[in-house]
């Protein structure tokens, strides 16, 4: 099946990057582009790509403001953003993920990094790269009521879905999570799909934050 992606960053030269390096691959169609966040709004609402790869900064509307019209909007139900983020922009991590981005990839990720990325994350699975992923527990760790787990988010889990969400915050994949858990992939992203559904969240990546903010998983512990 091919994938049909969509590229949003203000910059010409990294947006024919991007399309060049992904329509490389057999299995990935670029269909479309915009230069700022309300064409990017405007190309996920006419295009419906699997994946729409989303810089944060940009004129007329930013990309976090962008991602969070699309999540809402159920019509674009099944596009995975895929959040492009640099490391002078970690404060918006935190803000990105609540929004409803799928995932982040770094700038300056390889070729092969960012075709991954688009796979990965058009697959339904969180992708949230280790130095990101550093930046959000960090600014977790800072915003105000930090180090009081509100275990009131995950009240409607069974134990085992707990622990799943635990699993999930760590970073694992569905893959991971059945080997561990000694069940089936399919088992493994039922129970994804269940705590999904019971807590009201859209993406796999919102559980990363849920996990930290109920006390799942204690930073630096």
């Amino acid at each position: 099946m091919t994938l049909r992606v969509g590229i949003a960053d203000d910059q010409a030269l990294l947006r024919d990057g991007l399309r060049v390096q992904l329509s490389l691959q057999p299995d990935i169609e670029v269909v479309g582009s915009a230069e700022n966040g309300q064409q990017a709004v405007a190309l996920a609402r006419r295009l419906l790509p699997d994946v729409l790869v989303m810089d944060v900064r940009m004129p007329v509307l930013d990309g976090i403001e962008a991602t969070r019209l699309i999540r809402a909007d159920p019509a674009c139900a099944d596009v995975h953003v895929l959040v492009l983020t640099t490391f002078d922009l970690d404060e918006h991590v935190y803000a990105a993920l609540t929004a409803g981005a799928a995932g982040f990839l770094l700038k300056d990720a390889t070729p092969e990094e960012i075709v991954q990325a688009v796979r990965v994350v058009a697959a339904g699975e969180a992708l949230l790269a280790p130095a990101v992923t550093t930046r959000l527990v960090r600014e977790l760790v800072s915003r105000p009521g930090a180090g009081r787990p509100r275990n009131g988010l995950i009240q409607p889990l069974t134990d085992r879905e707990r622990e799943v969400l635990t699993l999930v915050g760590a970073g694992l994949s569905n893959a991971e999570i059945a080997d561990r858990l000694v069940v089936s992939p399919l088992t493994a992203k039922t129970h994804i799909s269940r705590i999904l559904t019971k807590l009201g969240l859209r993406d796999r990546a919102q559980l990363v934050v849920v996990a930290y903010e109920s006390g799942l998983i204690v930073p630096g512990g």
